[in-house]
């Protein structure tokens, strides 16, 4: 006999089966604006058959087993025989295949390469974050190694291969593609690479090095080849590190132990040792190991960024769902007028973190053409967007579980994984602080760079007296130079709000750059989410916002 309590009823159905790329306004239309013309309809298909199966129910299993069933170090084989492997459940793997073959390693074969692999992995983030570690870094190894065309011209078409191929069977370029990692850290410096202490040999080869020491911090400890820094003779140097030696051996590195972290569980993240026979060949000049691996730091740190936006979006999306489809207190939530400002603050968060990233990328794929308005602004705004946007990214999250109430706290609704994962992408790359310094010193060392931010902003003056305000108040911030560096998460920030603010009033809809501009620069926004003020078109923000499934 069926009870009336049993019948479910006021739940939200799942958010499956839909379009992630089209149900996002701000991404879709951030990418028919930058795409050159002629391939925009040719972009837009190819990401939005992405976004299809992002949006699946499928993908959205795979994303939740691999977290559930997190990788396994096996350091010996079942004789003894020393092998550092790690195992992954096999969702990994879907994801790991699918992100390759659409792309996620290669902004370099393609026009607008770097603009529609960001809003690409935007999408496919929001499937699961944590194998977007090696897939970053697999794109990112490449601007490094192209310092040695030699080893540029046998890694670069591995790395950037559609094509993904697990396992240390084989030498890496007797495969179809490639995954490279990253092992910069060391225990007594952290950010301070200098302080590093693993050191570097030459051999008889030309530019080949034996290695010893540790590292504290060895991302995607599977993948094929790495790229670490070591004190050579000449000091700090960055090297090429392949897991398996050109004759088929094993090179020396010795997994000690695997991290257990807060989020990120899919993927795996290492304690590794050198032991002094670990062989590796030197990428850029001796002693200049820092700026030669600056460049995969940079291509990364726009991940971050990507990152951090998918993770808001999906939260907003999650949220502005669940208020569509539940009711309380006679109404559907999405209607309540308290709910409506805080979806609508979370939805003007989300969007102005997306117009960000994809100028970001835009300007990328302009720096690589030669376009030296684009390199400069790149060297100022994207330490400031790394270090604003994944600042932001935790709260919002936060925010949108509440939206959901307890139903967002239980592990099945996917939001702890969502929050759990928010603070990486501030701590990876560098933390705030190591952000808000890099913006000082480029502020310091190219004045270039400072009259590329400010012709950037330049371009939306006059279109909102908050945004002019807010560029004023900027402006009287760097002409006080005094305590600046106790000053400089303030003035990042405000680096971050104005850039945002000048995209969002030349290109979002007018209730966007209304609602950002009154509380983000006019002022009136309170410490919390859900304090945007009276009179802003909130209904229409929100509506934005919701995904069409």
């Amino acid at each position: 006999m069926s009870a009336s309590t049993h019948t479910v009823t006021n739940q939200a159905p799942p958010l499956a089966d839909y379009d992630v790329f089209a149900a996002d306004a701000a991404l879709s239309e951030g990418v028919a604006r930058h795409v050159a013309p002629e391939r925009a309809e040719e972009v837009r298909a190819e990401l939005s058959a992405l976004g299809r199966v992002a949006g699946s129910a499928e993908a959205q299993e795979w994303g939740a087993r691999a977290n559930e069933v997190p990788p396994v170090l096996r350091t010996h084989d079942r004789y003894g025989h020393r092998v550092d492997e790690v195992g992954f459940h096999p969702a990994w793997h879907r994801l790991m295949e699918h992100g390759v073959r659409s792309g996620l390693t290669d902004p370099w074969t393609r026009p607008d390469g770097q603009l529609r692999r960001t809003a690409a992995f935007h999408v496919w983030s929001q499937v699961e974050a944590g194998h977007g570690c090696p897939l970053s870094m697999s794109h990112a190894a490449v601007p490094a190694l192209r310092r040695e065309p030699e080893l540029a011209a046998v890694w670069e078409p591995l790395l950037s291969s559609h094509s993904y191929e697990p396992g240390l069977d084989r030498p890496a370029t007797a495969k179809a593609g490639a995954l490279a990692g990253m092992g910069m850290t060391e225990k007594q410096g952290g950010s301070d690479v200098r302080a590093n202490t693993t050191s570097a040999v030459p051999l008889a080869g030309e530019g080949e090095y034996a290695l010893t020491g540790h590292k504290w911090f060895c991302s995607a400890p599977m993948s094929d080849v790495f790229l670490v820094l070591a004190q050579a003779p000449g000091g700090l140097t960055c090297f090429l590190l392949p897991r398996v030696l050109p004759d088929g051996g094993r090179n020396t590195f010795r997994i000690q132990r695997l991290k257990d972290k807060l989020g990120n569980r899919s993927n795996a993240s290492a304690e590794v040792e050198f032991d002094g026979s670990t062989w590796a060949q030197r990428v850029g000049e001796e002693g200049r190991g820092v700026a030669t691996i600056i460049e995969m730091v940079a291509a990364t740190r726009l991940d971050c960024v990507t990152g951090s936006a998918a993770l808001m979006r999906q939260s907003v999306a999650q949220a502005t769902h669940h208020a569509a489809h539940r009711s309380a207190f006679g109404k559907q939530l999405v209607d309540q007028p308290l709910m409506r400002n805080v979806l609508a603050d979370l939805a003007v968060e989300s969007e102005a973190a997306t117009v960000l990233d994809l100028r970001l990328a835009a300007a990328h794929d302009a720096a690589q053409a030669g376009g030296e308005h684009e390199r400069q602004l790149l060297r100022l705004a994207l330490p400031a967007a790394k270090y604003w946007v994944t600042k932001r990214c935790t709260p919002l999250v936060a925010e949108a579980l509440e939206c959901l109430g307890g139903n967002g706290y239980v592990e099945e609704s996917g939001m702890p994984r969502l929050l759990r994962e928010s603070p990486l992408n501030s701590l990876w790359e560098g933390s705030g602080n190591v952000q808000s310094l890099d913006v000082l010193r480029a502020l310091q060392r190219s004045p270039e760079a400072l009259n590329a931010f400010l012709t950037e902003i330049g371009r939306a003056r006059g279109a909102d007296h908050r945004l002019d305000g807010a560029i004023r108040d900027l402006l009287a911030e760097l002409a006080d130079l005094e305590g600046i560096e106790t000053r400089a998460r303030r003035l990042v920030e405000r680096f971050a709000l104005v850039l945002q603010g000048a995209l969002l009033v030349q290109h979002a809809p007018s209730a966007v750059a209304d609602a950002f501009c009154a509380s983000r620069l006019g002022g009136d926004w309170g410490a919390a989410f859900g304090t945007l003020p009276h009179g802003l078109d909130l209904e229409s923000v929100t509506e934005r916002a919701r995904p069409a499934v």
